[in-house]
């Protein structure tokens, strides 16, 4: 990948530390890096996923920005990289930045890790990146393991189209409401949950999408690595049954299928008729809808006499 490094980016030294690693018992020796920012996934849980460019990438870095360093300590340690970790997480504030940046328009390669997984997906690494970017200093991805599509790759699920949502609200109402805003995209959902809250979100999934189809991936990688399949309904009684997991989680649901879909339609346009009918004539009601639903007047009208006759 070519990228221009800006002018005020000094060139790079090579480093005095000791840049080598061990993989696939095979020690290995770093070329320098350019300055810039490195954005380096690293495994979801097998430590063994790891790149071999990953791994080059973190021991020739002057310094490895972790979410949490005693995470990444152990994944540098497996490999026997020495690289100098820097705490880099949600409440790391613009100062910190700044003085990230200044690092690397003074010639130094920065390598930002989560942690597990491709960074920015549900953790603090965008403010870094857009930092970067908007001084024109280089940044480059390290790709590599990500939860998100490795629970799609084993779900069963449609994989053309997919909307990855990360965490719901964590109270019920506001999780509803969002789940039936995201419950109309024309796609799987995938989204990631604790274990604590996995029984009352799957209740909440199922009374507002109903019969989808949805997969829990749980522990993805890793020993206790489990795929569960089935409808929201029939998922949201086991694990209501069982309580809570154990271990990090993705859940996925199905698009709802054309007869779902339908049953939705129906049902929204029956809500709104019979909302407008509490106000307005029959004819009134019934092209107020068809205009805001953008359907045929005359369906919508004999749509709403019958609501009228039923209510009468």
């Amino acid at each position: 990948m070519t990228q221009r490094i800006d002018n005020r980016t000094r060139r790079r030294e090579p480093s005095a530390r000791n840049t080598t690693f061990t993989a696939f018992g095979l020690a290995a020796e770093t070329q320098p890096l350019p300055p810039g920012l490195y954005v380096v996934a690293t495994p979801i849980g097998n430590l063994k996923d790891v790149s071999f460019r990953g791994l080059s990438t973190l021991a020739a870095a002057d310094a490895v920005l972790a979410e949490d360093t005693r995470v990444t300590k152990t994944l540098l340690a497996h490999y026997g990289i020495t690289t100098p970790l820097v705490a880099y997480h949600e409440h790391s504030n613009d100062a910190v930045r700044d003085r990230m940046m200044h690092r690397i328009r003074e010639g130094q390669a920065l390598a930002l890790v989560s942690d597990a997984g491709t960074p920015l997906v549900s953790d603090p690494g965008y403010k870094l990146v857009q930092a970067a970017i908007e001084e024109g200093l280089p940044v480059t991805p390290i790709p590599g393991p990500s939860a998100v599509l490795t629970a799609l790759v084993v779900s069963g699920l449609p994989t053309d189209r997919f909307f990855f949502e990360g965490f719901l609200p964590p109270k019920s109402a506001a999780r509803r409401a969002r789940l039936a805003e995201i419950g109309t995209i024309p796609g799987t959902l995938m989204l990631f949950e604790g274990p604590h809250r996995l029984p009352e979100m799957l209740a909440d999934a199922a009374a507002v999408l109903g019969d989808r189809q949805a997969v829990v991936a749980r522990e993805l990688t890793k020993m206790f690595e489990t795929i569960r399949r089935g409808s929201l309904p029939e998922l949201a009684a086991t694990f209501a049954a069982e309580g809570p997991p154990k271990g990090e989680i993705v859940v996925l649901i199905g698009e709802a299928t054309k007869a779902m879909q339908a049953v939705e339609v129906d049902a929204a346009l029956d809500s709104k008729l019979e909302a407008a009918l509490k106000n307005h004539s029959i004819k009134d009601a019934a092209a107020i809808v068809a205009d805001e639903l953008d359907m045929p007047k005359r369906e919508i009208y004999a749509r709403a006499l019958v609501l009228a006759k039923k209510d009468a």
